[in-house]
């Protein structure tokens, strides 16, 4: 039986990582055996590319060399990953995945958006979330939540990071896969959004 993929997104500082543990919490408490994973990361691949991606704030990195960087990864993750643990009929839970990288280069950095999508699906071979939780709040909100030294993506400035956050919104109002949470709510709250959305995928897998 294949299992279940889903994915968090949204812009920095929305509180990706406190709903991922939540909801894995919670897919356990339902009898899902669940695997997180980060997007870019959990591989050995992933993990060095985050770290010139993330990292490296002294090395310029044109934007295509960024994206494709990131497909790398993403690709790596899927094969060595999340493709074996779907085959396991486990649920798969990916912090960021492909809608980050269309978002990001292409609405925050310029490049064209089909293309990146395009590029994506060679890279993840067929591997897509059933189910995309975009936690959306105002980008000088999400900027506020911030804490700590910001990696490189982080710094990319306001107009940057507005152009991410209607990015996200534009692609949720074209594809039926993602799902907007009012991420500006009290984390129970967004928590309960995400089951009460995920409820159906699980419910329909395990009646098959």
């Amino acid at each position: 039986m294949q299992g279940l993929f889903f994915s968090i997104d949204g812009g920095d500082g929305v509180g990706k990582t406190t709903q991922m543990e939540l909801f894995c919490q919670w897919l356990g408490e339902q009898g899902c055996d669940a695997v997180s994973c980060r997007d870019p990361g959990s591989t050995h691949l992933g993990e060095a590319v985050r770290e010139i991606l993330l990292g490296r704030h002294d090395l310029p990195i044109d934007r295509r060399a960024e994206m494709l960087l990131y497909m790398a990864a993403r690709a790596q993750l899927v094969e060595e990953v999340i493709r074996p643990a779907l085959r396991q009929g486990k649920t798969v839970v990916c912090d960021r995945f492909l809608l980050a990288n269309v978002v990001y280069q292409g609405y925050g950095g310029g490049l064209d958006v089909e293309v990146l999508w395009r590029v994506g699906e060679i890279a993840v071979g067929g591997v897509m979330p059933q189910r995309v939780f975009l936690l959306d709040l105002p980008s000088e909100l999400a900027s506020r939540r911030m804490t700590g030294q910001l990696d490189r993506m982080e710094r990319q400035g306001a107009e940057f990071h507005a152009r991410v956050r209607q990015g996200f919104l534009t692609e949720a109002a074209r594809r039926e896969e993602i799902v907007v949470i009012d991420a500006s709510r009290s984390i129970a709250d967004v928590q309960s959004d995400i089951r009460r959305k995920a409820e159906p995928q699980i419910n329909r897998d395990a009646s098959v």
